[in-house]
């Protein structure tokens, strides 16, 4: 890339940083006229292209939040199509997060006057969220606390809190918590919108064991504790050790009628016995870890032997 280009592609970010995609697309076709075959400029070309009538659109929605929740959608759309890319240009990536969530977080803040506790912490979850792309984390921790206290027991919002530990270098109560959001309910966690590298590794190595979809989701946390990522335990009050045997009971009657398998029931039942052990554990119930183990056993050797090894 020449040195005209590159001083012209700075501009073209702090336009789409901006939100204002379609003078970066005025500049970007300006660059093309001489630097038509630099794949920096096709890239940010490409990833602007795909914003631009999508933001111009954006204006015929007049409610605030249904505007920051039509953004969070297509920017999960988004992360699709970046996948597709062979070559990726991290500033043009990084300049067009910045101006969708700028534009995200402009809509939720307008609803933070909300009277509903359950809606307010949804609103505050997504407030969060975008301060967290923005790299402001001490804010998106603020938001998403305040969520956790208005509504707690929220796994979107506890991966999301996790994820801006880790991005801060706090690994032990990052790994606490998303074992917890994934306890919780795996189905909930946006994926895309978690950026810390312990993540980010996480989810592609179990990707690249062959799972999608919710059984991506699913199968996360159980390799997490098989390759020692989410090592950090807490542990279970009674009532919670209570409530663990009737989801693992429910989970097993589930599993022995072939019509109600799910491709999520094995993993998510592996990862309550997982935390059934910790207990056991706990309570030197050795008789009960070894019954568990074989019923790991029989639902996936490949785990159990990753698991005792």
């Amino acid at each position: 890339m020449d040195i005209q280009t590159e001083k012209e592609l700075k501009e073209v970010f702090s336009f789409l940083e901006a939100g204002n995609f379609e003078q970066a697309q005025k500049l970007l076709f300006h660059i093309f006229e001489y630097s038509l075959d630099c794949w920096e400029v096709v890239f940010t070309s490409d990833c602007c292209n795909r914003w631009v009538d999508f933001i111009n659109n954006l204006q015929n929605f007049t409610d605030y939040a249904e505007r920051g929740e039509i953004l969070l959608t297509e920017w999960k759309l988004f992360v699709s199509f970046l996948k597709q890319q062979k070559q990726k240009y991290m500033p043009a990536y990084y300049a067009v997060c910045r101006g969708i969530f700028q534009l995200a977080l402009q809509n939720f803040s307008r609803l933070l006057n909300e009277k509903s506790p359950v809606i307010k912490a949804d609103i505050l979850r997504k407030t969060g969220l975008c301060y967290k792309k923005l790299g402001e984390f001490e804010n998106a921790k603020m938001c998403l606390y305040e969520a956790n206290n208005l509504h707690g027991g929220q796994a979107a919002v506890l991966a999301d809190l996790a994820d801006c530990f880790a991005l801060c270098g706090e690994d032990k109560a990052a790994k606490v918590m998303f074992r917890e959001a994934f306890f919780i309910d795996s189905k909930k966690i946006d994926l895309e919108f978690l950026d810390s590298e312990m993540m980010r590794c996480l989810i592609q190595k179990t990707e690249e064991q062959g799972f999608t979809g919710e059984a991506l989701k699913a199968w996360i946390p159980v390799y997490g504790i098989l390759w020692g990522v989410l090592t950090v335990k807490r542990n279970l009050r009674s009532q919670e050790i209570g409530k663990l045997r009737q989801e693992i009971y429910a989970m097993e009657n589930e599993h022995k009628d072939p019509s109600r398998h799910s491709e999520s029931l094995i993993p998510r039942l592996i990862y309550k016995y997982f935390w059934l052990i910790d207990y056991c554990q706990s309570i030197n119930d050795r008789q009960l870890i070894n019954e568990i183990l074989l019923k790991i056993k029989i639902l996936d050797t490949n785990v159990y032997k990753l698991y005792v090894k």
